[in-house]
C-alpha cells in the first residue's frame, strides 16, 4: 500500500445481506482488522447479526438508517444498495467496497491476496485513459510507457475508480449464467488497465474502491427494477450507477482502472430462477447503453453533485417519457445529491 496512505483514511465498508459474518470477517482478519469498518445491515434482514471479536466497527441497522436519512428515504438502501449508506455516513477518503459472499484470493504463487493494498495502489497511482498503454498500466512495478507513447500524456490524471474482479464465480448476467452452470474464472490475470475515456463498463460494487471526495456522490442507488430480487444477476442498480460515475469521471478528467486486486466470490443464488427478473434489464442494456454514450456534459459542471445533476436532467428528458422507470431514476439522482449534501453537512 502507498506509505503516504494512512490507515485511518480508509473505510471499508461491507453490506449485510446474510446475518452470520463470522466467517467472512475471519477470512479477512489479517487484512481487515487494520481498518475501520462499516457494516450496514440489509434493513429487510430480520436476524441479528452475527460478527466476530477483534475489528474496529460500526454496525448501522435499520433504525439508524431511518434516523438519518429518515423512514420516507430509508427504503432505498434495501438489498445490495445498504452499501450505499455507507458510502453516505463515511468521512474517510478513500472506501473500499466488498460484499459480504467474498473471501481473499490467491495470486498465481499462491500467496494470500491484500485486495485493500492493490485498490489503494490503483488510486493513488495516475491513470492514463486518453491514450491506451498495450503494456497495461505504466505505473505498475515493471512496467512503463510503450514505444510511441506521447510524453505529454505520461504524467497521467487522478484515479478515482478501482474496480477489482473477482474469481471462482465470473460477474455475468443471468443467461450466461443458465447457459453455463459449471463454468467458474480460474484465470489470474496479472494486471491493471486504465479504461479509456469515452468508453463505458459494467461496474459491480462486489469489489470496488474509490476516492470519497472525489467521486463520492456519482455512486448512488437510483434505477430499479421491478421485482428487483437479494441475488447479483437481478439486480441493475450498480450498471447504472457505474455508467453514471464513468461519464462523471469522463468529464471531469478522472480515471477509472480494472483488473487487480482479485477476491474470491462464492456461488449465490439461482441463475434459472433468476432468469425472468432479469431478462428485463437485459433488454434495457441496449438502450441504456446508447443513451450514456450520448452524453456530454456542459462546462458549468465543474463538480461530481453538478456532474449527477446534469446527467440526471438529460435521463428525465430523453428517456423519462419512454419509461417511468427513468423518471423515478431522474429523481432519485436529483434526491440523492441533495441527501449526500445533508448527511455531509450535518455531525
Amino acid at each position: 500500500m502507498s506509505l503516504s496512505i494512512k490507515d485511518d483514511e480508509i473505510d471499508i465498508v461491507i453490506g449485510a445481506l446474510r446475518p452470520d459474518l463470522t466467517s467472512f470477517m475471519n477470512e479477512w482478519r489479517t487484512i481487515f482488522s487494520r481498518f475501520h469498518l462499516i457494516i450496514v445491515k440489509d434493513p429487510d434482514l430480520k436476524e441479528e447479526l452475527k460478527i466476530p471479536e477483534g475489528f474496529n466497527l460500526d454496525v448501522y441497522k435499520k433504525p439508524d438508517i431511518d434516523r438519518v436519512v429518515g423512514t420516507s428515504t430509508s427504503t432505498i438502501f434495501s438489498g445490495y444498495s445498504c452499501r450505499y449508506f455507507g458510502y453516505l455516513v463515511s468521512r474517510k477518503k478513500y472506501i473500499i467496497s466488498v460484499d459480504d459472499d467474498c473471501y481473499p484470493a490467491k495470486d498465481n504463487k499462491g500467496i494470500l491476496v491484500d485486495a485493500v493494498a492493490q485498490h489503494i495502489t490503483n488510486l493513488t497511482t495516475p491513470a492514463t485513459p486518453f491514450f491506451f498503454n498495450t503494456l497495461y498500466d505504466p505505473f505498475t512495478e515493471g512496467a512503463d510507457f510503450v514505444r510511441g507513447y506521447p510524453f505529454s500524456l505520461r504524467s497521467g490524471v487522478q484515479c478515482a475508480l478501482s474496480c477489482g474482479l473477482w474469481l471462482n464465480l465470473a460477474d455475468y448476467d443471468a443467461p450466461t449464467q443458465a447457459l453455463k452452470p459449471e463454468e467458474r474464472n480460474s484465470r489470474y490475470v496479472d494486471a491493471v488497465l486504465t479504461v479509456p475515456a469515452r468508453t463505458l463498463m459494467p461496474i459491480s460494487g462486489i469489489n470496488i474502491a474509490f476516492n470519497r471526495e472525489v467521486i463520492g456522490p456519482a455512486l448512488l442507488p437510483s434505477l430499479r427494477l421491478g421485482g428487483e430480487g437479494k441475488f447479483r444477476w437481478e439486480t441493475m442498480e450498480d450498471i447504472w450507477s457505474g455508467m453514471c460515475v464513468k461519464v462523471v469521471c469522463d468529464h471531469l478528467g478522472h480515471g477509472v482502472k480494472t483488473g487487480m486486486p482479485y477476491v474470491w466470490r462464492n456461488d449465490r443464488g439461482d441463475a434459472i430462477a433468476s432468469l425472468r427478473k432479469e431478462w428485463e434489464g437485459v433488454k434495457l442494456m441496449e438502450e441504456v447503453v446508447p443513451f450514456f454514450q450520448s452524453v456530454r456534459l456542459s462546462r458549468e459542471a465543474k463538480t461530481t453533485e453538478d456532474c449527477v445533476a446534469e446527467v440526471a436532467n438529460v435521463v428525465k428528458e430523453q428517456l423519462g417519457s419512454k419509461d417511468p422507470m427513468f423518471a423515478r431514476a431522474a429523481k432519485a439522482m436529483v434526491d440523492w445529491v441533495k441527501l449526500w449534501k445533508s448527511v455531509g453537512s450535518s455531525t
